[in-house]
C-alpha cells in the first residue's frame, strides 16, 4: 500500500463527507419553521419585531450563501458553530456524547461477530444439516426484526420481568464500570443482532465458496486435518466481504443508533442529531451530520486498508 493511495483515499472520503454536509444545509433551510418558530411554540404569542431581533441574534436573517460562508469558515477552523438553544459549542457537545457511541458501537460489534462467525462457519460446515437449518432461521429473524421491537422485547424480558439490567439511562465508566456495563448490555445486544445475523449469512456464503476452491483441495489432499484447512487457509480467504459488511455496519454504528440511543435514553450522538432536528438547531444538525458522515467514510477507509492486510493479493497504487 502507497502512501500517495491512502492519501487520495482520505482526501476523497472528506470531500464526500463535506459534499454530505453541503446537502444537509441546503436541505435544512428548505424544511418549514426554524428555531425561533420552536420557542415561539413554547413561549407563547410574540410580535412580529420580536421574531426579527430573534433571528437576527441567531443569524437566520442573513442570506444563505452567507450562512453558509459563515459555517464553512469556521468549519476550516474547526469550529461546528454554537447551538441556537444551549449556546454551547456544538463540537465540544459532539466529544463529550461520542465516547457513549463508540462504547456502544464496540459492544455490540462484539456481539455479533462472537455469534455470527461461529454460526458462519458451522453453517458452512454442516451444509444442508440442522445446524445450517438453524443458522439460516437466526438469519431470517435478525434481518427480518426491527432494532427497536427486539430492544423492547429486551427491556420487557431482562429489565421488567427479570430485572437483571436498568430499563434505561447511562452510567459512565468513570463512576462505575459494573454499572457502565450493565447500563449498555441492553441497547448492544439489540443492535447487535442485525450484524450478527448478516455476520452469519456471508461467512457462510463466502466460506461455501472458498471451499469449493483447488488449493482448499490440496491441502486436504495433503492429510491437513479440516480444523487446519479452515482457519488456516479458508476462514482467512473468505473474510473479506465479512470485513465489508461489518465496516459498512459499523459506520452506521458510529454514526449513532438514534432509535436505541432515544429508547434507552443515552447521551449518544444519534441522539444528540434528533435533539436538533426536533428544535430546529441547525448548527446542531449540521455539526452531528458532518460527524456521522467523517466517521462513516473514515471506517471505509479503513477497510478498504484491511483488505491488503488479510489479502496479500490485493494491492493499492
Amino acid at each position: 500500500m502507497s502512501l500517495g493511495w491512502l492519501l487520495r483515499r482520505v482526501l476523497l472520503a472528506l470531500l464526500a463527507a463535506f459534499g454530505v454536509g453541503v446537502l444537509v444545509f441546503a436541505l435544512l433551510r428548505l424544511i418549514p419553521g426554524d428555531v425561533v418558530t420552536q420557542l415561539i411554540g413554547l413561549e407563547g404569542n410574540v410580535s412580529a419585531e420580536q421574531q426579527a431581533e430573534m433571528r437576527r441574534l441567531f443569524g437566520l436573517d442573513q442570506p444563505i450563501w452567507a450562512q453558509f460562508l459563515n459555517w464553512f469558515s469556521g468549519l476550516i477552523r474547526g469550529d461546528f458553530g454554537i447551538s441556537l438553544r444551549t449556546d454551547r459549542p456544538v463540537f465540544t457537545d459532539l466529544l463529550l456524547r461520542f465516547p457513549v457511541t463508540l462504547e456502544l458501537t464496540v459492544l455490540a460489534l462484539l456481539f455479533a461477530v462472537a455469534l455470527g462467525l461461529p454460526l458462519g462457519i458451522l453453517a458452512a460446515l454442516r451444509r444442508g444439516q440442522a445446524a445450517d437449518l438453524l443458522s439460516s432461521s437466526f438469519v431470517l429473524v435478525g434481518l427480518a426484526a426491527p432494532e427497536f421491537w427486539l430492544a423492547i422485547l429486551l427491556i420487557l424480558l431482562f429489565s421488567l420481568k427479570l430485572g437483571w439490567f436498568p430499563p434505561g439511562g447511562y452510567v459512565s465508566p468513570a463512576e462505575s464500570l459494573p454499572g457502565n456495563l450493565r447500563s449498555l448490555f441492553l441497547p448492544a445486544l439489540a443492535l447487535s443482532f442485525g450484524l450478527a445475523a448478516a455476520t452469519t449469512r456471508i461467512v457462510r456464503a463466502s466460506l461455501l465458496d472458498v471451499l469449493s476452491q483447488d488449493y482448499i483441495r490440496t491441502a486436504r489432499a495433503k492429510g491437513l486435518t479440516g480444523s487446519a484447512v479452515v482457519i488456516r487457509h479458508a476462514l482467512r480467504n473468505a473474510l473479506i466481504p465479512v470485513v465489508t459488511v461489518i465496516g459498512l455496519q459499523v459506520g452506521s454504528l458510529l454514526g449513532g443508533a438514534v432509535i436505541i440511543e432515544q429508547l434507552f435514553g443515552l447521551p449518544g450522538v444519534g441522539r444528540f442529531a434528533l435533539e436538533g432536528i426536533n428544535l430546529r438547531d441547525y448548527p446542531v444538525v449540521q455539526g452531528a451530520v458532518l460527524w456521522i458522515a467523517v466517521s462513516y467514510v473514515l471506517v471505509n477507509v479503513v477497510v478498504d486498508v484491511l483488505y491488503g492486510v488479510i489479502d496479500a493479493r490485493v494491492t493499492y497504487s
